[in-house]
Formats: C-alpha cells, structure tokens, sequence
C-alpha cells in the first residue's frame, strides 16, 4: 500500500517554517537542505551530484515531461523522437516527431505542422527505398520551405531528412540529409538487359545481338562498382576457290578479377582493366559475320565489330582468293584473312587492325603458291593462321586457335580463324568457332559457329570457279558483375 501525506507548511521544532506552499510557489526558508544525492524510495537516483555534472535519473530510467509541461534551456540539437507506426498513408506531422514513411503502396503527403514556432523540427526517411517509384510530398501548410511557397515531392530513392523551422521568411529548412548510398554499406551493380543469368553471387547479361544494358545502381566500392566483360567482333567469310580462311573477329577481355576471379585467357592480362558503370544506358553492338565468297573472283566479306561501353572489337579480315581475276588478298581487321593459294598466291591479312593492347587478334597465314595451292588460314585471337605452305603438313591452312574464357561459368573457346583451302582434303578451322576449308575440287567452305566470332572456311579450288567461302560467326558481348555477397 502507498500512503500520501499532503501539507501546505513543514515547521522547524522551534515552530518556523521550514517549507511553504501558496498556490503554485513553494518556498523553503530558515534551513538549507544540503545532499549530494536525491533518491526514491527504492533508493534508485532521482538527482545526483559528481563535481560540477547533475544526472537526472540513473541507468534504465526514462525521464518524461508531464502533459502539458514544458522545458527550456536544455535545446533540441536536431534530435526528433522517431515514432514506431510506420506511415503508410498521407499525414500531417507533429513537431519534435521523426517518421518512417513507406509508399510502396502509393504515393504519400506529409503535411508540416501549421502555425509552427522556430526550433520546430521535423524528420522522415524513405522505409523502403521506394520514393523514386511512388514520390513523397512535404504539404508546407502555409509556412514557406526553404524560402520558397511550394510543396516540394521527393523523389531519390532511400532519401532521410530533417526539417527545422527558422522565421517567416525561409521557413523550414533543411538541416541534415542523406540517402542509402551515403551509409557504409555495400552497394552492386543493378542491370537489366540480354539474356541474364548467375553464377553464385555473380550476374551474367550475354548479347547474342544488339540490345542496351542499362545501369540503375552503380553500387559502391564496399559491394562492388565495376564490370568484368567479353567483347568479340564478327567472324569474316572466307575466300573462294583456294581461298583463304575468313579472320576471326577480334577479341577483347578484362582480367576476370574483378568478379570471382573466373578464368580468362591470356588477353584479359595488363593493360585490360574491368569498366566502372555509371548509372546510364549503354547500346550494345554484337558484330554479324561476313559473308563467304559467293561469286569468281570474290574475297570474302569482313565481320562487323561488337560495342560495349568503351570496348571496340573489330570484325575480322575476309579471306583472300586467286580463284578468277581479279585476285584479292586475305583483309585486315581484328585477326586477319589468310591468303589465297596459287601462282602468284595473294597476300595475307594483318590482325590487330586496329591495334589494341592487349592485341585483339593476329595475322591470317601466308598462302602456297604451287603445287597444291592451298590458302593459308585465317588468324585467330591466339595464334597466326596456318601457312598453306608445306612442310606444315597435316596443319597446312588450319585456323588460328582461338581464345578460352569462363566468364559465364563455363570455359568456351571463341574467335578462332576459318581454315584455307585448295587442292586437297578439308582443312580444320581454329578451336573456337573456325569453319572448316571446302575439300577438292570446289567444296564449300564451312561457316563459323554463330557469336562465337570464328572465321569462315576457306572455298575449295579445282574447277573453273572454285567453291565457294563459309560465312563467318556473329560475334558475342557477355557482362558480368557481382550482384550480392
């Protein structure tokens, strides 16, 4: 049981008064209370006194204003109570209160207290990172904001903010902000475009044609900010008639380090780096295969180049042909065309054109003049195409190799040169997508695989036009990045 004792006076023993009570003043007099601590009757503290520091209050303890109560001289520093009842529709604040508002639902208004006194504060933070989605609205009620007599929406996503007010003429004014971006948090890449796939923690985009990979998160360096990538251009057609293997189209990749440390060939070293992704759209460009030499006399047709961001691949060089004048040598591009075989044969194409480092591709092999008259290969992203020359017997005219990557969780060899042809059997095309060369007399020279970048094979000779050379492969862009740990 509690008991209370109610007294307007207490009196000394001599009969003066020692505590005194008259309407809403309470006097002590004729005694001095002296003690360094005031405690309940629990003997937990209510006041307590070290040098020249006063606690209210001990340890756990809350310390409330009575309704209707006020305080002066402590100051609010910018502090706001943050309420517990997440918002999730319009309603008007209260000064001294801190909300949570969720507008996943819709958007949301916010009305600012009416009549407000300076030091009134306010302040709210975006609950589920969907302003940019479903806006917020500040409904100012009268009072200015910032200077100016509107109702400002906010739209950044994951935004928090604080208002106080100062005087009539600026009004509430901002005095603290953020987003989700300035915590210490990590952050990924946000992506969407062509066919999206994972790999553990990582997400893949491969562009089997033109598309645009568009970038709504740049993440941070605490998650991850950069963009591991393959880029290989158009395979070439290859040659007619003792024709000339298609180049394989250039090959271009960063060094795999970025995320997951996956696998890549040797042209992911120093000086390729990953790519940093603003928030942007960027097109994609996936190179189409050149065409193979369809009529007497023609040289095949160059691959187109792939795009990505800052990453140019050229398509590779169309294979050289002797077949009916007039001759045409082997093209340059990313790897280059091999030459065609006869006397006098035709010159090889030049790979790397134009130059990359590290390299994009190499040379097409040089051709036989006689006898046999084979066309030299088409140079691959990893090696010169084969001479048709011998004694590089049983290797005459064979692909260039091309070049094995990881990147989307399986090793897959690309860009590897289309096979010459002449006088003889079917030469092989370079591992990576490089069509075979067309047998004696006139066989057809075999496409390069699709958006693997692999040249053409080169026509077979013998007859009076000589078959015809292989289209080469389209190209590939494939982009991958961390997504989540």
């Amino acid at each position: 049981m509690t008991s209370k004792i109610k007294v307007d006076n207490i009196e000394n023993q001599c009969g003066g008064a020692v505590v005194t009570k008259c309407g809403g003043t309470t006097t002590i007099s004729g005694t001095v209370v002296k003690s360094n601590t005031l405690q309940a009757s629990d003997a937990g503290n209510i006041i307590s006194q070290s040098g020249t520091t006063i606690t209210l209050g001990a340890s756990g303890d809350t310390i409330n204003l009575a309704s209707g109560a006020s305080q002066s001289g402590f100051g609010r520093e910018g502090s706001v109570d943050w309420q517990t009842t997440i918002k999730t529709g319009d309603f008007t604040a209260v000064s001294g209160e801190g909300y949570f508002i969720n507008t996943t639902s819709g958007a949301i208004t916010m009305t600012l207290p009416s009549s407000p006194s300076v030091g009134d504060i306010v302040a709210f933070k975006d609950y589920a990172n969907t302003f940019d989605t479903n806006n917020l609205t500040i409904g100012r009620a009268g009072s200015n904001i910032s200077g100016d007599a509107i109702d400002p929406t906010i739209s950044v996503e994951g935004q928090s903010l604080t208002l106080v007010y100062g005087d009539a003429t600026k009004g509430w004014q901002s005095v603290a902000a953020s987003t989700e971006a300035d915590l210490p948090k990590a952050l990924y890449v946000t992506a969407t475009g062509g066919t999206i796939t994972t790999s553990g923690d990582f997400k893949i985009h491969t562009f089997t044609g033109p598309g645009t990979f568009a970038v709504s998160c740049a993440g941070n360096l605490s998650g991850g900010n950069k963009v591991d990538y393959l880029v290989v251009g158009g395979g070439a057609g290859g040659g007619g008639g003792l024709g000339g293997g298609g180049g394989a189209g250039g090959y271009r990749e960063s060094p795999g380090t970025e995320t997951g440390s996956y696998t890549v060939s040797p042209l992911g070293a120093s000086p390729a780096v990953a790519l940093v992704v603003p928030v942007t759209s960027y097109p994609i460009t996936v190179g189409a295969g050149g065409a193979g030499r369809t009529s007497p006399g023609a040289a095949g047709t160059n691959g187109g180049p792939s795009v990505f961001s800052s990453i140019t691949s050229t398509g590779g060089g169309g294979g050289g042909t002797v077949a009916t004048p007039p001759k045409n040598s082997g093209a340059d591009g990313g790897s280059g065309g091999g030459g065609g075989g006869q006397n006098p044969e035709t010159n090889a194409g030049s790979g790397n054109n134009p130059p990359t480092t590290p390299p994009q591709g190499n040379n097409g092999g040089v051709a036989n003049p006689g006898p046999g008259y084979f066309g030299g290969g088409g140079g691959g992203a990893l090696e010169v195409g084969r001479p048709g020359i011998p004694p590089a017997s049983p290797a005459i005219g064979v692909g260039g190799a091309g070049a094995t990557s990881s990147i989307n969780g399986t090793p897959t060899a690309r860009a590897g040169g289309g096979a010459g042809a002449g006088d003889g059997p079917a030469k092989a095309g370079g591992a990576g997508g490089g069509g075979a060369g067309g047998a004696f007399p006139e066989g057809t020279g075999t496409a390069g695989t699709a958006n693997t970048g692999g040249g053409g094979g080169g026509g077979g000779g013998g007859g009076p036009t000589g078959g015809d050379g292989g289209a080469g492969g389209s190209g590939i862009v494939i982009i991958r990045y961390k997504f989540q740990n």
